[in-house]
């Protein structure tokens, strides 16, 4: 039997499709090794968000390439679409295929083994009009599954090249994206997580039909499905009729992972994000009338070129007026091919990491003063994985629908991937301590307000 291994750097998306292209394989026979034994067939599903991403990618081809030099060395994803002659550049890869066409791939693998001769499958992502279905009926990891929707991005933000690598965007038939959150439920997974490059863009390619339809026809057509996450949502698509599904919803989590990126209107204009400050703190408050109390997280970006004292400070404290309950910081990192790379006023390493720090501190403020209202009170948890810590064997951990984790103690295996109750005992970040109340029963519903 023939074997392949699979390594991923970068985002969910990524995950999400290896497993994908996995599926492919499997379908004709391979079976799975570990990326760090050797294997007939290795897939470097790859990044290039930052350079630092690109950088990543080399090492790790050439990382597959010294462990089996006679295995056929398939590089794919993003890193592959924009600079694909970079790659066929690398002595021992074999085969070339962007962030499209990854059904091709097993085809082009039987086609290198006859002739010998490296393979390019690049094609003009910026023509790319039509979603590419790849289906995913279970993942290697059990308890959570990610559901891709849509593909590419229409914005074009100052500092990111994404568009250049996804192209724009084109959304999964309805039907086909209902089919497989069926496939994914019947399959043992009770939460969903909707994901894609622009998620909440959904739809914005098609005449009748959108993200806020699409979430309802989740809830009214998918049977047994017990929890549905919204991966991350622009301050711009959370519109009225959003608001409304979220507002009569049972399923979806009091979690929303909006990017704010900065918290300054002079930055934002910088970066092309098509809001301002105003605008963010409204549809905040919009929100917490619909989920009251839902857990806030957001991505942010420090030290863009300009960015000063002032303008740093306007972030810190619209982030602290906002109550966010998690933040995901990163320093600006130049990306070649971007507007921003050549913008002037780059700052410098050392101020971006003190801004950086100052911003974490500040999160993990925010995310124990979240978690500590809901001490004593009873949410409901799918425990992911046993968590191995010194002391504490017999204990699980898992996530909360309004994203606390937490961990707490359950004489048997058989809880992973369940729904169950759990008291918050003691509160805290990253992690909070809970205990077992009762197992949920298979058809009760979930309560995702207490």
């Amino acid at each position: 039997m023939p074997s392949v291994a699979f390594h991923t750097l970068g985002c969910k998306v990524n995950h999400y499709e290896t497993e994908a292209i996995w599926n492919l394989f499997q379908k004709h026979g391979y079976e799975r090794k570990e990326f760090g034994k050797s294997a007939d067939v290795y897939v470097i599903n790859t990044c290039t968000v930052t350079n630092t991403g690109d950088q990543k990618s080399r090492q790790t081809i050439r990382r597959a390439i010294r462990k089996n030099p006679d295995a056929v060395i398939c590089v794919t994803g993003c890193y592959a679409q924009t600079s694909p002659a970079e790659v066929m550049a690398i002595p021992g890869v074999d085969i070339v295929v962007g962030t499209q066409d990854r059904k091709k791939l097993i085809g082009y693998i039987e086609q290198y083994r006859k002739e010998r001769e490296p393979i390019n499958g690049v094609t003009d992502i910026m023509k790319a009009k039509v979603y590419e279905e790849l289906d995913v009926p279970s993942f290697t990891d059990r308890t959570r599954a990610s559901l891709k929707i849509q593909e590419g991005c229409n914005n074009f933000c100052t500092f990111c090249i994404i568009p250049w690598a996804r192209g724009l965007l084109r959304s999964r038939k309805p039907g086909n994206v209902i089919q497989q959150a069926q496939q994914l439920v019947d399959a043992g997974y009770k939460e969903i997580v909707l994901t894609g490059i622009h998620t909440a863009g959904y739809g914005e390619d098609m005449e009748d039909y959108n993200f806020a339809a699409l979430l309802r026809d989740l809830e009214a057509k998918v049977e047994g499905l017990s929890r549905l996450r919204i991966s991350s949502i622009e301050a711009s698509q959370i519109t009225d009729e959003v608001i409304d599904v979220l507002n009569r919803s049972h399923l979806i989590a009091r979690h929303l992972h909006i990017p704010l990126q900065s918290g300054s209107d002079r930055v934002l204009r910088r970066m092309r994000r098509r809001y301002t400050t105003a605008f963010f703190a409204e549809k905040i408050a919009e929100l917490r009338q619909a989920l009251p109390d839902f857990a806030l997280t957001s991505d942010v970006i420090v030290g863009f070129p300009g960015e000063t004292e002032e303008e740093f400070q306007e972030t810190y404290d619209f982030i602290r007026k906002q109550r966010f309950s998690e933040l995901h910081v990163f320093p600006y990192s130049q990306r070649t091919g971007t507007p921003a790379a050549q913008m002037p006023d780059q700052v410098s390493d050392d101020v971006k990491h003190d801004r950086v720090s100052r911003l974490i501190q500040l999160s993990n403020r925010l995310s124990g003063e979240y978690a500590a209202k809901y001490k004593d009170q009873v949410l409901e948890v799918i425990p992911e994985e046993p968590f191995h810590h010194h002391e504490a064997d017999g204990y699980f951990v898992g996530f909360t629908d309004n994203y606390l984790k937490v961990r707490f103690q359950y004489p048997s295996h058989d809880i992973v991937g369940k729904l169950v109750r759990i008291k918050l005992v003691k509160t805290g970040y990253p992690i909070n301590e809970g205990r077992f109340v009762r197992v949920l029963d298979e058809g009760e519903t979930p309560v995702t307000t207490f």
